[in-house]
This record gives structure tokens, sequence and C-alpha cells, in this order.
């Protein structure tokens, strides 16, 4: 994912209510829903930018009152590898099932007015839960995200080498076993 990033329309403002944080190349969430979002973005390599808080909707409300609505982010794809060069960017609203159900009257003028705005700008407005977030891709996800840029000690590249010179013919089940008898050890290799 590109490093560049744009700026939030709206500062994420420190509340008791839920936690905050950053994440490195994304920027600021505000619960731990919209965290785990993130860290799906930063494990997709179809995405090119994610920006937090990326515009404010202002439009009058089934009331007839002015109002203004700031979505939580902006998804955009890279342009340079399929399928993502064929995916519109996606405005998207990440809430907890029960928050939406809750304010479900105040936030159905927020979405269509979202749904608007995107289609005027030639993306896609989508609202993503607790279902769509937390599934098993994501704890998947929590596991390999620390293994993505590590790398290994050169002693164990070292020792591989030397094992596989020693078998000349082995598969890779084989040669982890011979270099390690602990489980999580083979598995860390």
């Amino acid at each position: 994912m590109n490093s560049q990033q744009k700026k939030p329309v709206r500062k994420i403002a420190i509340g008791t209510s839920s936690i905050r944080g950053t994440i490195p190349t994304l920027g600021q969430y505000e619960s731990s829903l919209e965290r785990d979002f993130m860290e799906l973005v930063r494990f997709d390599n179809n995405v090119e930018l994610y920006t937090p808080q990326p515009v404010k909707i202002s439009f009058r409300d089934r009331f007839g009152r002015k109002t203004t609505y700031v979505p939580d982010g902006l998804i955009e794809y890279r342009h340079d590898i399929y399928p993502a060069s064929e995916l519109k960017p996606v405005l998207c609203e990440i809430k907890y099932r029960d928050d939406f159900r809750k304010d479900w009257k105040r936030l159905i003028d927020c979405f269509k007015a979202a749904k608007v705005y995107a289609l005027e700008q030639g993306w896609v407005f989508k609202v993503y839960t607790e279902f769509e977030i937390r599934t098993n891709y994501l704890k998947n996800i929590k596991f390999l995200i620390e293994y993505r840029n590590e790398t290994s000690p050169v002693s164990v590249e070292d020792n591989i080498l030397i094992k596989l010179e020693e078998l000349r013919i082995s598969d890779p089940e084989t040669l982890l076993v011979s270099l390690f008898r602990d489980p999580w050890m083979r598995a860390d290799a």
C-alpha cells in the first residue's frame, strides 16, 4: 500500500466511550472495530490508499434541517493490478450493529446523503459491521501480520541451508523436523 496519506477532514477527539489509536500509514481510528477494519485494509494488496474521515457531507435531513456527516473512511484501489484496477473507491462507515440499530433514524439520512455523494464522485458507499469485519480472515491476518515484514535471523537461514546440503533431497516437513524438535519453532521457521 502506498505510504502517502491524505488528511482527515475531522480530527479524532479524545473520548471516554471508545478506544482511540493510530495504525501506521493508515491513520487514526475511534473504535476497536475501526482498528480491525484498518487491519483488513492494511493487509489488502489491492488497496492503494486509505483515508480516515475523508469528507464532510452537507445535506438536509428528513425534517429539512441542514446537517453534516463525516464517513469513517475512503478506500482507493491500485490501478496497476487486477482486480484492483476494476474496483471503484469505497466511501465507508464502520459501525457496530447495536449502534446502527439504536441510531437508525438519524443514520439513514446520513447514509442516503453519503450514497448520493459517493455516486457523484464515481465511488460506492458501504457500511461495514462486525459481521463483515470480525471474520476468520481477520483472525488469520492478526496472526500473520507480525510475520509480514519480519526477516529470519541469519543463523536460522544458515542452519536450513546446511541441513539441506546434508540431506540433499528433502521435503519441507522432513527438513523442519530434522532441524527443530519444538513444533512452534518449526512453524516459526
